[in-house]
């Protein structure tokens, strides 16, 4: 049954009159900003970095996703504009919540940010708002940090104010797959709230019965990559002591037009979200007294591959009769995926501090990135020069940028250990 506010807010939905409040402005906030004021809505973007707010304000973008052209047309036009005022969440008909939820040391998860964006929209919410939480969390989360805070409050969910998660599915650069063209699912806390939210976000949805099965469906979607890279790992670790080249055994077993989907073995799983999400699962899964051995085992084999790659290059020295320290070492590759220059979370950090440990003298180059901060020091990256190559004991490919020409990278190495499968089968090129 619908009321006054929430046919107030659907019209304003329908004649992209009501004004968005997007709070985050990282890698998801950001572009979630731009999708919106290129619909036509006014879009005010809350974040506490004064250097984001100023950025966005000046329409210059510190995201991949976002060019500095496409911002500053926006914030030209009115429809797109940051701050670090939040009591302005008050004027806002639909604000979105796109903060991080990492994990502590520990593996637990960390809703810090979600705890202090929900503490806000309580302080400085009013009748007839629509709140989606975007953020990855564990089921639960939307219920515990805004339902019952804002009931607490007086408010009736579902009748004057309106609570729903959608999470985020954004893929930084990747362009066939965006933000506008990625089916987006909806859990409402109620009917009307679900209602609203398909409304604002648009026809490619996909609505569940509740904010919990939403959000054990983020869950759920980034556990089954981690746990099926556990098994592409455990594929090159029987595979090398075989002496079978497991690229070339799933790309075989990919010809399969049915009931086969590749993964592909891994120094480290990096990024904001597969290496993060399965420990979300874990932990809350303790509440229920259910054991998710299956994940947790995963966990431990991806955890694993570190060693088993250290392991590896020991070995490829050994045998051309070099001893890991004082061997030069050079790692093509700093981001954490193939074309984007974010190093958060890259296997490069561990690889990096584990080679030095045993005494290789180690440098890095990379096309993207200019530096990189390792165990609390930042260091110079080098700029792709191929000719400097030969000059190092062992080159190691840990990122496929296509930016790199990879016929130079076999030709101008002495020896390579290729992680991601896709140089040139020579006899000095070695697998995972």
């Amino acid at each position: 049954m619908s009321t006054i506010e929430y046919d107030q807010l659907l019209t304003s939905i329908t004649n992209y009159q009501a004004k968005i409040g997007i709070i985050g402005l990282g890698y998801v906030g950001l572009p979630t900003c731009l999708t919106y004021a290129k619909k036509g809505y006014h879009v005010l973007g809350f974040d506490i970095d004064e250097l984001k707010v100023a950025n966005i304000n000046n329409g210059l973008s510190y995201i991949e996703d976002v060019t500095s052209n496409e911002l500053s047309e926006q914030v030209r036009k009115g429809t797109l504009l940051a701050t670090n005022d939040f009591s302005e969440i008050h004027s806002r008909d639909i604000l979105l919540i796109d903060v991080p939820t990492p994990v502590h040391d520990n593996r637990t998860p960390d809703l810090s940010y979600v705890k202090e964006a929900a503490e806000n929209i309580v302080k400085y919410a009013r009748k007839g708002q629509l709140i989606i939480l975007e953020s990855t969390t564990y089921p639960g989360t939307t219920e515990d940090y805004l339902v019952t805070a804002l009931e607490n409050k007086g408010y009736i969910i579902g009748e004057d104010l309106f609570v729903a998660y959608s999470p985020e599915r954004i893929d930084p650069l990747n362009h066939l797959y965006t933000h506008e063209n990625t089916c987006k699912i909806i859990g409402g806390h109620t009917p009307n709230c679900a209602a609203l939210a398909k409304a604002f976000i648009g026809e490619n949805t996909y609505l569940v019965k509740n904010t919990q099965t939403a959000e054990l469906t983020k869950l759920y979607e980034n556990t089954f990559r981690f746990v099926n890279i556990a098994l592409a790992n455990e594929l090159a670790l029987i595979s090398n002591a075989m002496s079978i080249n497991p690229y070339e055994v799933i790309q075989a077993a990919a010809t399969k037009p049915f009931g086969f989907m590749p993964f592909y073995p891994t120094v480290g799983i990096g990024g904001h979200c597969i290496p993060v999400d399965p420990y979300y699962l874990i932990w809350h899964a303790q509440k229920y007294r259910v054991d998710l051995r299956l994940i947790q085992a995963a966990g431990h084999i991806n955890d694993s591959m570190m060693s088993y790659t250290l392991q590896k290059i020991i070995k490829i020295l050994n045998e051309s009769e070099r001893a890991i320290k004082n061997s030069r070492l050079i790692i093509l590759g700093a981001s954490y995926k193939k074309n984007i220059s974010d190093t958060r979370e890259s296997a490069v950090h561990t690889l990096v501090q584990e080679l030095e440990a045993y005494g290789a003298i180690v440098d890095i180059m990379d096309p993207l990135v200019d530096k990189i901060e390792i165990n609390q020091h930042e260091r110079a990256i080098k700029k792709v020069d191929y000719q400097q190559l030969h000059t190092y004991d062992l080159v190691v490919f840990l990122v496929d940028h296509q930016a790199f020409n990879q016929t130079e990278i076999v030709n101008n190495s002495k020896l390579i250990l290729d992680t991601k499968g896709v140089l040139a089968n020579k006899e000095h090129v070695f697998y995972l």
